[in-house]
């Protein structure tokens, strides 16, 4: 396949991969459960791979190999229509896994406990350097084998890895906890709206008696009750009660004209976790140019070990794996306890802090891949002398840093500020946090690419251009550090005005004692 279809193929697949959790999520919350959801995905993605290792296998299945031609054969119809059906089966089981898999190990924790609480917090921590070791594994054994052994064995290996977790995950079901879906997230989301514009003309009330919130259904997933806040008041006018809109029983006459307290923070607490959210695409954007460019780098690089060995230039990322594989269960072990004592917080900080930490160590981690770019191009040009790959760790430890903070950070976020019933989408979130921030990426490099290239008539080629010892790298490193920068002042104005689920401002809560008040005169 020539290279142009190939990288299509690939951004087509990698697309619909990231947005297809939301689908999954959706299933999950609504219909399915999480526990019914992976094990359906698993399996998909056990028949994909399985698949993938049949095209590498079978000669039917493939096109011959160049044999040292100039052009190579292309695949057939059906050669590349079985490669397409292998993606999108991989894609469906990443769907379903990918927003699941950490809510349903949340799931597995009492959260009304100090010791469940704890534990999941050390879950976000351990689940994601377990995510690190396994993607070290692959960048570096199993794209050893698939290079050097066999593309049959390099994709069997991770195939028969993925049919024992399988099997494992079977095993775990009578010890599992399963939380029952509790139909279409959406529509109670959608009741609300409308329920709020039918009453957008009414006044809000002068207490909390005006308002319906019944109490919660004991078979429901969600174990506490938010209260009335004032943000987004003009929503609350979906809770207000008009005459002949409750039963007898204190039910709703119609769920479209009359929504509960609950329904309506429920709906808040997405309205405040968005503009986080957005921060946080901007926040991966460094960590995806790390992952590109720098093995263009590397290609420039003395990248030899010794005398026999060289290091693939796809490979210098470890690093950056490797960084969060040693630090999380140092900052899991030592510093969350050392930071709880001085902070109180049972995680030693909170979610946003570790966020904005993590954006910090972009646009440390940018600045320096733009110093350390400046200083290999000025050896290469001036005395032809070739520095050594690793001159790229001080970048790559940074970018190390800036996951665990920010990315768990953001995993960790999501999971508890979206509805309890909703946890799986907020998961869904930060897949398609990754696919806009790659779209953004690419939009970056499209801009710079041809505003410099305007250049090339003057002497001066575009900063991307394919040598880069002619081009200015450094120079677009500095311009995704400061956009970087510009993106941390944002999410502070962010964080700064952003009110926890469940908080309630010093005036709210003024307001609900005098209504309790009241409630005890009454009694």
């Amino acid at each position: 396949m020539d290279q142009v279809s190939a990288t299509s193929l690939m951004g087509l697949w990698t697309g619909v991969t990231s947005f297809l959790p939301l689908l999954g999520a959706f299933l999950s919350d609504a219909y399915i459960g999480r526990y019914w959801t992976i094990a359906i995905a698993s399996i998909f993605s056990f028949l994909g791979m399985a698949s993938m290792t049949l095209t590498a296998w079978l000669p039917q299945l493939h096109p011959p190999g160049c044999g040292g031609s100039v052009k190579c054969l292309t695949p057939t119809a059906s050669q590349l229509g079985f490669l397409i059906m292998s993606l999108c089966l991989v894609s469906i089981g990443s769907g379903g896994i990918r927003p699941c898999s950490i809510p349903f190990g949340v799931d597995q924790f009492d959260p009304t406990t100090e010791k469940g609480r704890k534990g999941i917090a050390s879950f976000y921590n351990w689940y994601y350097a377990t995510f690190m070791v396994v993607l070290v594994f692959t960048l570096t054994i199993v794209v050893y084998i698939q290079d050097s052994v066999s593309w049959v064995l390099g994709y069997g290996i991770p195939t028969g890895l993925m049919f024992c977790s399988i099997i494992l995950f079977f095993m775990g079901t009578h010890v599992y906890v399963f939380i029952k879906p509790e139909g279409s997230i959406f529509t109670g989301l959608a009741q609300v709206a409308v329920a709020a514009y039918k009453k957008r003309h009414l006044k809000l009330p002068d207490d909390r008696k005006g308002f319906y919130d019944p109490p919660l259904d004991p078979a429901s997933v969600v174990l506490s009750k938010l209260p009335l806040t004032n943000q987004f008041s003009f929503l609350n006018k979906a809770a207000i009660v008009t005459e002949n809109e409750i039963k007898p029983d204190g039910t709703r006459l119609n769920k479209w004209n009359l929504s509960s307290i609950q329904q309506v923070e429920e709906l808040k607490c997405l309205f405040r976790v968005f503009p986080i959210w957005v921060t946080g695409i901007l926040s991966l954007t460094p960590i995806i140019q790390q992952s590109t460019f720098s093995i263009s780098q590397a290609l420039q690089m003395n990248r030899h070990m010794g005398s026999n060995f060289q290091i693939p230039p796809a490979s210098i990322i470890v690093i950056s794996f490797l960084t969060i594989t040693f630090f999380i269960p140092l900052y899991d072990r030592f510093l969350v306890p050392t930071l709880r004592k001085f902070t109180g917080h049972p995680n030693g900080i909170t979610e946003l802090q570790r966020m904005a930490i993590g954006i910090i160590f972009a646009v440390l981690s940018m600045v320096v891949a733009g110093l350390v770019e400046m200083q290999r191009r000025n050896q290469a040009n001036n005395d032809g002398s070739i520095m050594s790959v690793f001159w790229l760790t001080p970048q790559f430890f940074l970018m190390g840093l800036c996951e665990a903070f920010n990315i768990i950070g953001q995993i960790e976020f999501f999971n508890k500020e979206f509805p309890e019933h909703m946890r799986t989408m907020g998961n869904a979130f930060s897949s398609c946090s990754i696919a806009l921030s790659s779209y953004i990426n690419t939009a970056m490099v499209l801009i710079v690419h041809r505003t410099t290239g305007r250049g090339g008539a003057h002497g001066k080629p575009d900063w991307l251009i394919d040598d880069l010892n002619k081009g200015r790298l450094d120079y677009f490193y500095y311009i995704v550090a400061a956009t970087a920068f510009c993106n941390f002042f944002f999410f502070l104005y962010c964080a700064k005005n952003y009110r926890y689920k469940g908080h309630v401002s010093d005036d709210e809560q003024d307001l609900q004692l005098v209504v309790s008040s009241d409630k005890l005169l009454d009694v």
